[in-house]
C-alpha cells in the first residue's frame, strides 16, 4: 500500500493525531499573529489549522495525499462557514501549487523517508517566497523505542535539513496532542524556518 492509501485507511476511524481541534503549538502561532498571506498547510488531514488561519484572514490551501481526509476538511470548512479550500495533492510536488508566504506542517515532514524527505524540504524552498516561513511540528527522539507510528528526529538530523538556503528561527521541544492515553508519544520539536 502506498504511503497515501495508508493515510487514507486511517481515516476510517480516528487517527491518533486527529484530535479535533488545532494542536496547541499551531494556537499559540495563531494567537502570536505573524501569519499572513497566503498559506499552505502541507499535509492537512481533516483541516483544522487550515480553517484556524483562515478563520484569522489568511488566504489558505490545504493539501493532503488522503482522499477521506480532504472530503472530511471540506465538509468541516462548509459547517463552519470557513473560506479555507482543499485538494487532494502529493507533498512531493508542491511547485504547481504556487507561492506562500507560510506553509504549515503538523506531522508531515516526519512520515518521509531520508530521500523524500530532502525532496520534500527542497520543495518547501520552491513553494515559499523569499523570507516565507515553514512552520513545522514534527516527531522528537527521546531516545525511548515505540513499536509503531512514525520515525522519530534527533535535533542535529532534523536541524540538518535545513543547513542551506534556510534561517532556523525558532527550534524547542514541544508535544503533539493525541487520543492516546501515552503522552510519550507525542514529545516533538517545533520549529519556524525561514526561506533565505
Amino acid at each position: 500500500m502506498s504511503l497515501a492509501g495508508s493515510f487514507d485507511a486511517s481515516y476510517q476511524g480516528t487517527p491518533p493525531w486527529d484530535i479535533g481541534k488545532p494542536q496547541p503549538a499551531f494556537e499559540r502561532l495563531a494567537r502570536r499573529g505573524e501569519v499572513r498571506g497566503r498559506v499552505l498547510d502541507a499535509g492537512c488531514g481533516t483541516g483544522e489549522h487550515a480553517i484556524l488561519f483562515a478563520r484569522l484572514g489568511c488566504d489558505v490551501l490545504g493539501i493532503d495525499g488522503a482522499p477521506r481526509a480532504i472530503a472530511l476538511a471540506e465538509a468541516k470548512a462548509r459547517a463552519r462557514g470557513s473560506a479555507a479550500r482543499f485538494r487532494v495533492h502529493d507533498a512531493l510536488d508542491l511547485q504547481p501549487l504556487g507561492r506562500f508566504h507560510h506553509i504549515l506542517d503538523s506531522g508531515l515532514l516526519h512520515v518521509f523517508d531520508d530521500a523524500d524527505r530532502a525532496r520534500y524540504v527542497a520543495g518547501l524552498a520552491q513553494a515559499l517566497e523569499p523570507g516565507g516561513r515553514y512552520h513545522v511540528l514534527v516527531m522528537r527522539d527521546t531516545g525511548q523505542e515505540f513499536r509503531s507510528g512514525p520515525r522519530r528526529l534527533r535535533r542535529e538530523e532534523f536541524a540538518a535539513g535545513f543547513a542551506r538556503g534556510w534561517r532556523i528561527v525558532e527550534l524547542r521541544e514541544d508535544e503533539f496532542a493525541t487520543n492516546l492515553a501515552d503522552r510519550a508519544f507525542g514529545a516533538a520539536w517545533w520549529a519556524t524556518i525561514e526561506r533565505a
